[in-house]
């Protein structure tokens, strides 16, 4: 399969929309969609197009090492929200409850305790939510 073309905005507002929902899921998607206004529709644009049409398609990385670096990085810049979307998006990437707990134990060392604490918090009904679900 060869690479997508992504040279225009257009095509890079379409790839970025496929891959956000295949990483945060349909009903996330249409939740941020139905809730964009005019003042938010431009950063909504740019996040469709940049963040998953840009950053996300890159080859260099898998999304499953995306998801895993998103983790760190919002538990490291306590960005909670950010944070509890992306352990969902991690699931959907492949990671395990077990991998998502080493994320959060590793960043103790690095981003703190307080921060890894409250990560878990955050993680834990999340995770049993999705485990319900199935």
């Amino acid at each position: 399969m060869s690479d997508p073309d992504l040279s225009t905005d257009a095509a890079r507002h379409e790839a970025g929309m496929r891959t956000r929902r295949e990483v945060l899921g349909d009903a996330w998607v249409d939740r941020a969609v139905a809730n964009t206004t005019p003042f938010t529709a431009g950063f909504q644009d740019f996040i469709t197009r940049v963040a998953w049409g840009d950053v996300w398609q890159r080859p260099g990385l898998s999304r499953r090492d995306r998801s895993l670096m998103t983790l760190s990085i919002t538990i490291a810049l306590r960005h909670w929200d950010e944070f509890a979307l992306h352990v969902r998006a991690a699931r959907n990437n492949g990671l395990s409850d077990e991998e998502i707990a080493e994320v959060i134990q590793h960043s103790a060392v690095y981003a703190g305790v307080p921060a890894a604490n409250h990560a878990f918090k955050v993680a834990g009904p999340i995770l049993d939510e999705l485990r319900r679900e199935g």
